[in-house]
């Protein structure tokens, strides 16, 4: 199984909150599944953390922190696609729950592009089923 992590998921999984049912775990430890996030997910990491020193008590650099989501957790950083960009150029947005995060419709239509499974739990997202997106929600 190839799984792409939304934003959410990574920072929570790299800062411990814990915030998994076992079922996810199990499906993050499993050794045929392989993890990936999107580079929208790697430029809002390294925003957060210059901007907002969102998980700096964890790391001195963004580059540090990067490395430990390759290196410890094993997770692959995705580049982003023209074909993904011409996926995020027809996707219908969630207008009814005034969903306007541009990246978060970059890493949907990376998902969709790519034909691989998001996990998050964005409540927003379960809309953009109908459009091709395979979600594991939690």
């Amino acid at each position: 199984m190839r799984l792409l992590l939304d934003t959410c998921v990574i920072i929570d999984w790299l800062t411990d909150a814990d915030p998994f049912e076992q079922s996810v775990w199990d499906i993050l430890n499993d050794p045929g599944t392989k993890l990936y996030v999107s580079a929208e997910t790697a430029r809002e990491l390294i925003v957060s953390f210059n901007n907002k020193k969102l998980l700096s008590k964890y790391w001195k650099t963004a580059e540090e922190m990067l490395l430990a989501m390759k290196e410890e957790a094993m997770v692959d950083i995705l580049p982003i696609s023209e074909r993904t960009m011409f996926t995020y150029s027809r996707l219908t947005l969630n207008e009814a729950m005034d969903h306007r995060d541009p990246s978060d419709h970059v890493i949907i239509a990376h998902a969709i592009t790519e034909h691989i499974t998001l996990l998050s739990s964005d409540q927003k997202f379960p809309f953009y089923r109908n459009q091709g997106l395979e979600l594991i929600e939690y």
